[in-house]
This record gives structure tokens, C-alpha cells and sequence, in this order.
């Protein structure tokens, strides 16, 4: 049998979670958590096999429980059900450590055999979901620079020096070098031209 702890702060949506899992003849719901903080350790005591948790919930989010349950002494198998499928949320949940990311919309059987397969270890990812991280993996975030370091930039694009710009925004050398240091970083660059043909070519600077 494989032994399933519910987290979800909807009596209604639980119900009806154990009423399909226990539906399967080799899946038991063994307890119910109301919050993150209570999943956390209804997950010590019980040690499920697999956790099946909500992201929205009071106190102690999703996330939060699924990072500590992971981390713990006997750490249970995490797949997150959900109505929320924003960039953010799958990746925060991913980070956290949880082996599938599953939404609501999701059939019995669905449920059933991706409960099974994360008991196994393996990923389960909605297929919304995993087209989501594969963008995420091709296309990464831009890196966003600051209005002031904008504001740098653009003077180092006209030639300006470090004094010159820090005269010209009212700010010492200093921290005109502290911005550049930043943007350097930002951008992955090592030097004034390339970080400018850099944020020029990224649309960051125009």
C-alpha cells in the first residue's frame, strides 16, 4: 500500500481527494493537514510515502512545508496539486524539492498513477507545467537593472567618466563604481563597452 498525507486548507477538496484516492486498491489516505505547519508534522509523525500538497495555504505556505518535509530525518515524497500554474509557483515548488507539480483540473486516474509514480521517485509534471520549465530553461529571465543603474549606463554609453557621472547624478565616485560593479554582474560582462552593447542588445538600454 502506498500511504498518502493530504495538505490542503479546503475540508471540501480533501474529501474529495480521499474519496479518489481510496477508490484505488493500493493507494490509503493515512491523515489530513489543514495548513503547512501541521503537514510538517502530521509528515513526521505518520511518514508518508507521498505528501500531496496545496501551495495557497494560511501561515505556512506550500512551499515552505514542502522545503521542510524534504529536509527532515525521514523525508516523504512531495507532489504538489494545484489550481496555480504561474512561472513562480512551479518553480519555487521545484526548488523546494518536490517531485511533481500536478493541477486540479486532473483526472482519478491521473491523480492515481501520478501518486504512484511518485512513490516510485520518479517526476510527474502536468504537461501545462513541463512546457512552462522548458521555456523557463531556453528562454531565462532577463536580468532587470535598476532605474539608477540605468541612469549609469547610459551615462558611460555618452563616454562620461566615473567622476563626470557621479557629478552628473549627484552621487559620489564611489558609488558610481558600486553601480557598475553591479551592472558588470547583472550582465555578465567585465568591462564599460560590453556591459553597453550588452544591455542595448537585451533592450535594457535604448
Amino acid at each position: 500500500m502506498i500511504s498518502v498525507l493530504l495538505a490542503d486548507d479546503h475540508p471540501v477538496v480533501r474529501e474529495g481527494l480521499r474519496g479518489m484516492l481510496e477508490a484505488e486498491p493500493d493507494l490509503t489516505v493515512v491523515g489530513e493537514a489543514s495548513s503547512g505547519a501541521e503537514a510538517v508534522r502530521l509528515a513526521a509523525e505518520l511518514a508518508p510515502d507521498v505528501v500531496l500538497m496545496d501551495l495557497r495555504m494560511p501561515g505556512m505556505d506550500g512551499v515552505a512545508a514542502t522545503a521542510e518535509i524534504v529536509a527532515g530525518p525521514t523525508p516523504s515524497r512531495v507532489m504538489v496539486l494545484t489550481t496555480y500554474e504561474s512561472d513562480a509557483d512551479i518553480l519555487r515548488a521545484v526548488a523546494a524539492g518536490a517531485t511533481g507539480y500536478l493541477l486540479k483540473d486532473a483526472s482519478r486516474a491521473e491523480l492515481a498513477g501520478a501518486v504512484r509514480a511518485t512513490a516510485r521517485g520518479e517526476t510527474v509534471l502536468a504537461p501545462s507545467v513541463a512546457t512552462k520549465l522548458v521555456q523557463q530553461v531556453r528562454s531565462p529571465a532577463q536580468p532587470q537593472l535598476s532605474a539608477r543603474e540605468v541612469d549609469v549606463l547610459r551615462l558611460v554609453a555618452r563616454g562620461l567618466t566615473n567622476a563626470e557621472i557621479g557629478k552628473a547624478l549627484f552621487i559620489s565616485e564611489a558609488t558610481v563604481k558600486t553601480h557598475m560593479y553591479r551592472v558588470f554582474t547583472k550582465l555578465d560582462v567585465t568591462d564599460r563597452t560590453a556591459a553597453v552593447t550588452t544591455a542595448m542588445a537585451r533592450g535594457l538600454l535604448r
